[in-house]
């Protein structure tokens, strides 16, 4: 399967090739100034998400759509959200964030929360998005959790199920169990602990209030110490999974590979400290559709590169030639990403 796989033109700065480095390094990058504007978008099932708009919006209707779907636990305030989403929309994208339940200003309202698996959102917003802009060019990128979802949900629809030019997946655990099972290990349990604990403090306020419907008690849910643990007592029976190991097996989008009919480009590092090494070898071959990038290095949505004297995220520059290969832009896209990623707030 190696022959098949494309090599990125990441290249890591000197003695910054470290996956941990990578992986942290974002955080210390300056963030993009971004102006936005807040929309609660009602779901079928009585609930919501919220949408973060950029601004300022492009004035045509046929304008060409960006939406991004964040990482687990992630938000607008992701480092990588604000690269993308500043990129796109300083090449003149209509570009948008779509928070997961609970992940925005409040918390959602149904006794439930959101997964890798949870495609029926996503659904629900693009076919919105058609609504609006029935004749804009749309792409989607998913980043980490976001990624899996966006994955799957190309795959179940299909190559016409969706009003989608492509797709774009970035860091995706596409297999849930060795995910969880390689965040467990070593220096990776830094990040397990971290997203444990965000998980934690957003869903024990509800099951102190009683308002989910988990035969758990609070000192259980103090004592998880695993993401495995987590998904076996919470997200799993919230979601209507049997247990982790049936939530991993049917959310996991690695082994619809090859269902996938849209042009998807995936883009992996092969020492990603949220997954086992060589992941794409324990997976189904992928479509003709997809492409499939991998960089020796990066980390986990890291890709932070060297520009002269400066470090910036390569991710932002590789969206940008992609962005401009499905709108013809041609290198057009160098220098209005460089006009509007050089202000930070930072």
């Amino acid at each position: 399967m190696r022959a098949r796989w494309q090599q990125t033109g990441f290249v890591p700065p000197r003695g910054l090739a470290n996956p941990h480095v990578q992986t942290l390094l974002p955080r210390l990058l300056p963030r993009p100034r971004l102006t936005r504007t807040h929309e609660v978008l009602e779901l079928p099932d009585g609930d919501f998400v919220e949408l973060n708009w950029i601004l300022p919006a492009p004035a045509s209707p046929q304008a060409p759509l960006f939406v991004l779907f964040h990482g687990l636990e992630g938000s607008f305030q992701s480092p990588y959200a604000r690269w993308l989403l500043a990129t796109a929309s300083g090449m003149g994208w209509r570009s948008l964030l779509m928070h997961f339940r609970g992940c925005g200003n409040q918390p959602n309202r149904l006794p439930r929360a959101y997964h890798s698996g949870d495609t029926a959102d996503a659904y629900w917003l693009i076919s919105e998005l058609s609504r609006r802009y029935p004749k804009a060019l749309k792409v989607a990128a998913g980043v980490s959790l976001g990624g899996n979802m966006l994955l799957k949900l190309v795959a179940e629809q299909g190559g016409d199920g969706l009003d989608l030019a492509g797709a774009i997946i970035v860091s995706a655990p596409l297999d849930l169990a060795a995910s969880a099972e390689r965040l467990h290990q070593g220096f990776s349990r830094v990040y397990e602990r971290h997203l444990l604990n965000a998980l934690k403090r957003k869903v024990a306020p509800r099951l102190a209030r009683g308002e989910l419907p988990l035969s758990l008690e609070s000192r259980e849910l103090a004592r998880i110490d695993s993401l495995r643990g987590y998904d076996d007592a919470v997200t799993a029976p919230l979601h209507g999974f049997r247990d982790a190991a049936d939530y991993y097996h049917r959310a996991s989008a690695g082994r619809l590979l090859g269902n996938v009919a849209l042009p998807t480009l995936i883009l992996h590092a092969d020492d990603d400290p949220f997954m086992p090494a060589a992941l794409f070898e324990r997976l189904p071959k992928p479509a003709d559709a997809v492409r499939l990038e991998i960089a020796r290095h990066g980390g986990h949505v890291g890709f932070v590169e060297r520009c002269g004297q400066r470090l910036r995220p390569w991710l932002a520059q590789r969206l940008a030639h992609e962005l401009a290969c499905w709108t013809g832009t041609g290198a057009a896209w160098q220098s209005a990403m460089d006009r509007h990623l050089s202000r930070s707030d930072n």
